[in-house]
């Protein structure tokens, strides 16, 4: 009968309520969001399981993109051709993904937003990488379902030999959720379940030790540590990713140079926003911007007017563009098709899990093949015993249905067993192959023992896990791409740094690397290890020294501030390389210049630092009153307008003090005389200066040293420190040396001993190297010899003492036997 069906009355809020949780279950499980086991949505596990079909191998040749989407649309996926193209282009990206699944044949893209050319023009095929996601696939490792159409079969997960969530992250928003896990190290988190495997308790700080933080494909630096602490205890956090600058000075002028930016930053619009910045005047000091990026990198060019403080116009970037950005870390994925948020240990729990259930079903898959091929060995042996009777039965039989009949009954065998006896070839019955059917035979049994074992033993399928990724990480393991930097609020990063002993050099263009100490003996380098690094023709090392990666270096101005770094904080350099300037780590003034260089292991109350200004003042603070030095810097002394510090030594308290003059006077104090003042003290008179003169150089006078007195024109004189005898300070001192029109006023003077070492450059930028026991000893009244040859109109502008203490703790680190072929000044 016709509409003989009823019709029954249903809530409109009912049925909107139900069909919108279908549909919102349907997006998060089947398209938004990655599983905790392969780190892949469907759309990513289709296209691969696809290209494995295909046979798009790493060694094989590429196919168009368009035969792959076809596949995946066909057979897999059935939505737009738009999709499954963007989700393969992506996989091929190498600043989208941390390590690339797909090897990409064509425009793929580009970090400035363009697009990926039309999928009937590009080619892919899969990486070598890709192979070990799909490994043992057809193991029966996973469960294959049903396509949507039921015609195919499909696996629901992939075996994902490596933490493919963790290593690559995963972005998608679903319905009232959304994930956004950032990529990872391999090496660092197979590194960090390694850890897992060997102690099940482990901390999630444990894991940190290991897995230190993201690592972007497109680099740039983490500033800070709080935001990956939260987000690996929590599952969620912020990270603030910065783009790699540096500053550079060229003919008086600095620029910024940018060869990093942040993820999924558009390079282009960053341009294109700091350049409307420039225009609306929001950042000013900006004269020029161009993109000098080409096929071996990123390089972005700022150039900035004479005038502007470097530092300031670096700060306003980070400040109004995307030079810093915040990625907001949520590390949702599903759990047993159920959306959970997860926490650091939590993912590699679950994955190392799946893993195990892999390696177990792979193993049942392996043992239960191994029976299979015994059990037909078996027959074969009771063939061969038996030979002239099988074949006696054989010839009898009128068909083969009868002669198989015949063996099951006669030699108690089974279908199998007899097919494989009529399958035989004659060949087999010869004394060589019998041979090898006994060794194959002992070879399986020998694997199924093992392969029992490994299903009843756990610690040997974590064993068969630790030993399959480490394998992985010899293969595909890189280093880390993205800086993770310390904000000055925060101290947590120290306790993940190994505390080591390195060597620090700066030299006097300000460039600063560090060295680990056992480099120098591991490159078999001996001499006086002054030099270990290349620098320019009018550049030296001025600093160097011995120092903890967890010891405190405190670096003092001309203008009276100190900047505090830890040493892990200067960046680690080649033996031979140039390092890093040092205002990419300190935010110093244009007409700053580093006055000293101290480090220290913690502060101690019994120590004081010394310091002495241009205007002939001297201060003396406990050293405990810097401890609130940070990397931006403090005042480390209250200078008058003109002043300038000149020195900066650190004392037990009892020590004696020399300051020279540029007119050539000196006094000798002892440091009882000046009582302990506050930070930001500005001091008490160290000596009285003549009309005219100006205090050039501090020095603590030591026994048994000479004094070397150095002027202008280029002469010089040491003497010993025993003809200056100490006064109370303030006095004006006495003659150091008898300045003359030929001699020119005093630019450097040191408390120097044999085997000391001075460089002396001129106003032409030229500089000399000379060791002090060349130096012959004269009077304190004496004019001195020539140290330094110079023209008419050239000056000797500065002067530095090399490090010779620290270089002495050097060279006991070094091979001697080899002659120093670095040191070229």
């Amino acid at each position: 009968m016709f509409n003989e069906g009823k019709v029954l009355p249903i809530e409109i809020s009912h049925e909107m309520k139900k069909s919108y949780i279908d549909y919102a279950m349907s997006v998060i499980v089947g398209r938004a969001l990655p599983d905790v086991r392969d780190g892949l949505k469907p759309v990513h596990r289709r296209i691969l399981y696809s290209m494995y079909q295909l046979g798009l191998t790493p060694e094989k040749g590429f196919r168009k993109c368009a035969r792959i989407v076809g596949d995946v649309l066909g057979k897999y996926h059935p939505h737009g051709d738009t999709a499954v193209y963007d989700a393969l282009v992506r996989l091929a990206q190498d600043f989208s993904i941390r390590y690339t699944l797909i090897n990409g044949h064509g425009n793929f893209g580009s970090v400035d937003g363009d697009s990926a050319a039309a999928m009937r023009y590009t080619e892919a095929k899969m990486n070598k990488i890709t192979l070990e996601m799909l490994r043992d696939i057809n193991k029966n490792t996973v469960d294959f379902v049903p396509n949507f159409d039921g015609e195919e079969q499909e696996p629901s997960v992939v075996p994902s030999r490596f933490p493919n969530l963790l290593v690559n992250g995963s972005a998608g928003i679903a319905v009232g959720m959304a994930t956004n896990i950032p990529p990872h190290n391999l090496t660092e988190v197979i590194n960090g379940i390694n850890i897992l495997i060997d102690n099940p308790e482990c901390s999630i700080l444990d894991l940190m030790s290991e897995i230190k933080g993201p690592d972007f494909p497109t680099s740039g630096i983490i500033h800070g540590t709080s935001g990956i602490r939260s987000a690996y205890e929590t599952g969620r956090g912020k990270v603030v990713v910065r783009a790699r600058a540096e500053i550079e000075e060229e003919k008086g002028r600095h620029r910024i140079i940018v060869t990093e930016i942040p993820y999924q930053v558009n390079k282009a619009r960053l341009i294109e926003n700091i350049a409307d910045l420039v225009k609306d005047k929001r950042i000013e000091g900006i004269s020029d911007l161009r993109d000098e990026s080409d096929r071996d990198g990123m390089r972005i060019v700022i150039e900035l007017k004479r005038d502007a403080n470097p530092n300031i116009v670096l700060n306003q970037l980070y400040k109004h563009t995307k030079m810093q950005d915040t990625f907001g870390i949520i590390m949702l994925a599903l759990v047993n098709n159920e959306p959970q948020v997860l926490n650091l240990k939590q993912v590699l729990v679950h994955y190392l899990d799946f893993q195990k259930e892999v390696i177990r079903r792979r193993t049942k898959f392996d043992l239960d093949k191994a029976l299979a091929r015994a059990h037909i060995l078996e027959g074969l042996r009771i063939a061969l015993d038996h030979i002239d009777e099988v074949i006696n039965l054989i010839r009898a039989s009128r068909n083969t249905e009868e002669a198989r009949n015949g063996l099951i009954s006669k030699f108690n065998l089974s279908e199998k067993q007899a097919q494989a006896i009529l399958d035989m070839r004659l060949q087999r019955l010869t004394g060589l192959e019998r041979e090898k059917i006994e060794d194959e035979y002992n070879e399986l049994m020998k694997s199924v023992t093992y392969f029992r074992e490994v299903l009843e033993k756990e610690e040997l399928v974590l064993k068969i896990i630790k030993e399959e990724l480490m394998e992985i990480k010899s293969k595909y393991g890189d280093e880390r791409k993205t800086e993770i930097q310390k904000n000055d609020n925060e101290i947590n990063i120290e306790d993940l740094i190994q505390e080591q002993e390195v060597v620090i050099t700066l030299t006097h263009a300000g460039y600063i690397k560090r060295i680990a100490a056992d480099t120098y003996s591991a490159q078999k380098r001996g001499g006086k290890g002054i030099q270990a690094m290349a620098t320019k023709e009018d550049d030296f090392v001025e600093h160097m020294f011995i120092t903890s990666t967890h010891n405190i270096i405190l670096f003092f101005t001309n203008k009276g501030r100190v900047y505090k770094l830890k040493g892990y904080e200067i960046p680690e350099a080649g033996r031979t390389a140039k390092g890093t300037n040092l205002i990419n780590l300190i935010p110093m003034e244009a007409e700053e210049r580093i006055q000293a260089v101290i480090t220290f292991k913690e502060v101690d109350k019994n120590n004081y630092f010394i310091m002495g200004t241009k205007e002939g003042l001297v201060k003396k603070t406990q050293v405990s009153q810097y401890s609130s030095a940070r990397k931006n810097g403090i005042n480390a002394i209250n200078l008058k307008d003109g002043d300038e510090l000149i020195g900066v030594r650190m004392t037990t308290g009892e020590s004696e003090i020399i300051i020279f003059t540029r007119n050539g006077y000196a006094i000798r104090f002892n440091e009882t005389d000046v009582r302990p003042m506050g930070r930001t003290a500005t001091g008490v008179r160290g000596i009285t200066l003549r009309e005219g003169d100006i205090a050039v150089t501090m020095d603590i006078v030591e026994e048994d040293h000479d004094v070397l007195v150095i002027s202008e024109n280029g002469f010089g004189k040491r003497t010993p420190v025993t003809e200056y005898t100490a006064h109370r300070r303030g006095g004006k001192g006495i003659i150091t040396y008898k300045i003359t029109e030929k001699t020119g006023s005093i630019v450097g003077a040191r408390v120097v001993k044999d085997g000391d070492e001075m460089m002396l450059i001129n106003s032409s930028n030229v500089a000399i190297r000379l060791n002090v026991s060349d130096i012959s000893t004269t009077s304190r009244n004496a004019m001195g010899v020539t140290l330094m040859k110079t023209e008419e109109d050239e000056k000797v502008v500065a002067t530095a003492k090399i490090n010779c203490e620290d270089a002495v703790e050097v060279e006991e680190i070094l091979d001697s036997d080899v002659e120093n072929d670095i040191n070229k000044l």
